[in-house]
């Protein structure tokens, strides 16, 4: 099982609204437990079976947080205005970097012009950096999320003028 077919099995958890979901195979275990709303979350674990003594890796799941916008996005739009751009969501759960590393210009500004594939964010997950691509081509109107931020799977990250 890899890392993308752990992400899709968390994804459905989640979305299924089951608290606890165990599976197991000859190597590997996975139990993913979700928390109620108003509850403090629990953490899903992945264990590795065959490894002696194998640490049990956390990944953490935070409470779902509104998104703010960023310094360079702080205009103030009404959500008419807003339906007229496209939400480009977070496929996963994890931490929001607009840079592939500190020394690095941001991926895209407010103002950038994208294309249908362009990187505009990564998106850190059990210690895997996930590059996140543009499906659609256009403007970037609006940064939603602070950079260094924890982001939740759907969470708005940028809206998309595509015009």
């Amino acid at each position: 099982m890899d890392i993308k077919e752990i992400q899709s099995l968390i994804k459905f958890v989640a979305k299924s609204g089951a608290s606890e979901v165990k599976l197991e195979t000859d190597d590997i275990k996975i139990t993913i437990r979700t928390g109620t709303v108003g509850s403090v979350p629990d953490t899903t674990y992945v264990q590795q079976i065959p490894v002696p003594q194998a640490p049990i890796a956390p990944i953490p799941q935070t409470p779902a947080e509104t998104p703010t916008p960023s310094t360079e996005a702080n205009t103030k739009e009404t959500p008419e205005e807003d339906a007229k751009y496209i939400t480009i969501k977070s496929p996963i759960i994890g931490t929001f970097y607009r840079k592939p590393s500190p020394d690095k210009p941001a991926f895209v500004e407010v103002g950038s012009n994208i294309a249908k594939g362009d990187v505009l964010c990564v998106i850190e997950a059990m210690k895997l950096f996930n590059d996140i691509e543009s499906e659609v081509s256009g403007k970037i109107v609006k940064v939603l999320v602070e950079d260094s931020s924890p982001v939740e799977f759907d969470q708005p990250l940028f809206l998309v003028d595509p015009s």
